[in-house]
């Protein structure tokens, strides 16, 4: 899939995402063209490489993590190494923040985005 297929998130609100008209009300990775619901990790309030595999598949040069509404999901150290490691750059904030960070590289960057986003706490 081509840059081109941007994604936009047109409203976030605890527990609750709109993405290209598409409501989810549970955890997402959003990919270029696509959006991947239900997103589930090992442990909930960790974010671990193994819980990125299909987003080091897609081959982003750039991942979006929203840690949640109030930042309550810890990216591990060994997740930040290993995305170094393939020439990722990770951006982390909280969900609000990562949403608004997300849509502004949509449309500036240039490059390959991916976003994973905790919806809750």
């Amino acid at each position: 899939m081509g840059y081109d297929q941007m994604m936009r998130i047109t409203l976030y609100d605890f527990g609750k995402i709109v993405v290209d008209g598409e409501t989810h009300t549970r955890d997402v990775i959003i990919h270029p063209g696509r959006v991947e619901g239900s997103w589930w990790r090992q442990e909930g309030h960790r974010l671990r490489v193994e819980d990125l595999n299909g987003v080091w598949e897609s081959g982003p040069d750039i991942l979006v993590v929203g840690t949640g509404y109030y930042g309550n999901m810890a990216v591990g150290e060994e997740t930040l190494d290993y995305a170094r490691s393939r020439g990722v750059e990770i951006i982390a904030a909280t969900t609000p923040d990562a949403v608004s960070t997300f849509n502004r590289l949509q449309s500036e960057s240039g490059k390959r985005i991916v976003a994973a986003l905790h919806l809750t706490c």
